[in-house]
């Protein structure tokens, strides 16, 4: 496991590890986040297991035109809202599509953050899910991440202490936007 500060990243490697389906520890535009390449079955299943949860998970889209060719586009008008503190359920187009994710469903958010522009150059959907057992105080600063979590990851990319909160969730898979979170 290395920690890095995400001025320091070097970018060609982390993306090398998005796509080989590292787990990484990351900063967003709301709180630390933990993820890996969302298609890796082995990989989202180790992320499962350090949150202990089945719930599903959201990804970073790569982009909006990625999430068009995916996802099945009710209320598009939502699509305004990213990037930033929003993450947007659609209803996938393919069931098996991500199926270790989530079944129905996909939530995707494109975080107004630097280290999304290194997600969008891999090209792949990255789960993207707090650092922390589900149900439980979700991380702001890389010192009060488990070891638990640090002994399973391949990077921690520190960009100091997030002040956010968790993401607004808006499920956009019926005939009416319905607000979650």
């Amino acid at each position: 496991m290395r920690i890095c500060r995400l001025k320091d990243v070097d970018e060609k490697e982390i993306i090398r590890e998005i796509k080989k389906g590292s787990l990484l520890i990351y900063p967003t535009d709301t709180l630390i986040g933990i993820g890996c390449h969302a298609g890796k079955v082995g990989s989202v299943r180790k992320i499962r297991k350090l949150k202990k949860t089945r719930k599903p998970l959201s990804v970073i889209a790569p982009s909006k035109e990625w999430i068009k060719r995916n996802l099945k586009v009710r209320h598009s008008s939502y699509l305004g809202k990213l990037p930033g503190k929003y993450t947007l359920i659609f209803e996938k187009k393919r069931k098996s599509f991500l199926q270790e994710c989530s079944l129905k469903g996909l939530g995707v958010r494109i975080p107004d953050h630097e280290f999304t522009r290194i997600v969008k150059k891999s090209g792949v959907p990255f789960v993207t899910t707090s650092v922390n057992v589900s149900g439980k105080k979700p991380i702001s600063k890389v010192a009060q991440i488990p070891k638990k979590f640090l002994k399973h990851v391949d990077f921690v990319i520190d960009d100091g202490a997030r002040r956010g909160k968790a993401s607004h969730v808006f499920d956009l898979t019926g005939e009416k936007p319905k607000r979650i979170r």
